[in-house]
């Protein structure tokens, strides 16, 4: 049983070995890293990967935290991030069960939150907000990244494939009057064969479009534009 306002993610929930080969091929030069290390620097601070899926970006920042906590509601992926930590010998980190509206720490406990694609998507994550004001500590630094649909092709994938979704200026607004901060970056996927791109490309996007953008896009890198957004509190 998932814990209560858990919100599905069919991507990672279904095909979790494909989300990893995405997460490998997301940000191949480093550029969201070194723009969030513009914007926070975690360096012997607590650390708060929230929806962490399976643990990718913890063992990144167990690299110079003092301590990260990876917070996810799927019970699955949790153990499979918690399995990652372990096979890596990580000590000073763990991963707890729990959701962005109720997040499973004491007040002022963190200096760093990262949220990539996971909860954060502007109107209705309020509450998520409100536990960041409650959680962190002053001081600290919320770091949410979403994509950017009002450029690069994933973009215009990503408008075409959820055009339910609030348009991008309407989304920048509901961040901009609360105070957070908006760094553009232009991340990029590259994957080592086309079959891994193609995987991907399948399990974020509806069969239909996954077949058309696919015909028109050739290679194994795609232009990706994603908005980080960061507070300080």
């Amino acid at each position: 049983m998932q814990p209560r306002g858990t919100i599905p993610s069919p991507n990672i929930w279904h095909h979790t070995a494909t989300y990893e080969l995405e997460n490998r091929a997301a940000d191949p030069d480093g550029r969201l890293w070194a723009a969030m290390r513009e914007r926070a620097d975690w360096a012997g601070r607590t650390v708060l990967d929230l929806g962490c899926g399976t643990g990718f970006h913890l063992p990144s920042f167990a690299e110079t935290a003092s301590q990260v906590i990876g917070v996810e509601p799927h019970a699955g992926l949790a153990r499979l991030a918690a399995r990652r930590l372990r096979t890596r010998g990580i000590a000073h980190a763990e991963v707890r069960r729990g959701t962005a509206q109720e997040i499973p720490l004491p007040d002022a406990s963190v200096d760093v939150v990262h949220a990539r694609w996971a909860y954060f998507f502007g109107r209705g994550c309020e509450p998520g907000l409100a536990e960041l004001d409650r959680v962190v500590r002053r001081g600290g630094v919320a770091l949410v990244i979403d994509n950017d649909g009002s450029r690069s092709t994933f973009g215009g994938w990503f408008r075409r494939g959820y055009p339910q979704l609030d348009p991008p200026e309407e989304t920048e607004r509901f961040w901009t009057t609360r105070g957070w901060t908006l760094d553009r970056v232009d991340m990029g996927w590259r994957f080592d064969s086309r079959a891994d791109l193609e995987a991907v490309v399948r399990i974020e996007l509806a069969p239909a479009l996954a077949d058309e953008v696919l015909r028109e896009h050739h290679g194994l890198e795609v232009d990706y534009a994603v908005n980080l957004w960061s507070k300080r509190f």
